[in-house]
């Protein structure tokens, strides 16, 4: 009888960390780094695929924020820290979380709450998606990562909470998977989309003032 043969389900979120992903990634570095020193010297979150080291552009505060990696479905973190979910942090105790395409597998609702809880009131969410619109698409194709239309991830982001705050900027190459790609075709059909969310808190409402009625002194 031969031997049983564990076979380990392919990481969809490896694409990213080859020859026709990598391109992607290195279109939004830039935009990385302005995101985590959009609110300096606030504390930040930056997430990407496991098994690639994009390197940002810019002097990052390595001591003001936590670095982590994502396998498919984002339920088991590594990097800085070895976690799964909920995060160890805080509620309410980041400003910047900058989630770099680890919501394009699995089912992004567990870590978008996630990301509502412990980001601070007026803190900010980039979240950085494939677009389904772009020829880059056909690159992608069966490797289990689902590129989801705009109207999809503004229901995901409403349903953690989240309020999305500016328009949707375009990244990456639109046919060829070259360094230069980023530069040519039409914004819209760009491999990457980049979306802001906003942790908006609605302010308390102040007491009713009291009813003063004015009456007249009595007569000594």
């Amino acid at each position: 009888m031969p031997a049983f043969a564990f076979t380990r389900q392919p990481d969809a979120l490896a694409w990213f960390g080859t020859g026709r992903g990598g391109p992607v990634l290195a279109s939004e570095q830039a935009r990385v780094s302005q995101a985590l020193t959009s609110r300096t010297p606030g504390p930040w979150l930056w997430v990407s695929p496991d098994g690639v080291e994009p390197a940002p552009a810019g002097d990052i505060p390595p001591m003001r924020g936590l670095r982590l990696h994502a396998r498919s479905g984002a339920q088991r973190l590594t990097g800085q820290v070895r976690c799964g979910l909920p995060l160890p942090l805080p509620t309410e105790a980041i400003a910047v979380i900058v989630l770099q395409h680890v919501l394009d597998a699995g089912d992004p609702q567990p870590l978008l709450q996630e990301c509502a809880r412990v980001l601070e009131p007026g803190g900010r969410l980039w979240l950085f998606v494939l677009n389904p619109w772009s020829p880059y698409r056909l690159r992608w194709r069966s490797t289990g990562l689902a590129a989801r239309a705009l109207s999809q991830w503004h229901l995901q982001l409403a349903a953690a909470g989240l309020t999305t705050a500016e328009h949707v900027l375009h990244y990456g190459p639109v046919w060829r998977g070259v360094p230069d790609a980023p530069g040519h075709g039409p914004a819209s059909l760009r491999a990457a989309r980049l979306l802001v969310a906003e942790k908006r808190v609605a302010g308390m409402i102040p007491p009713a003032p009291v009813a003063r009625a004015w009456r007249a002194a009595p007569a000594a």
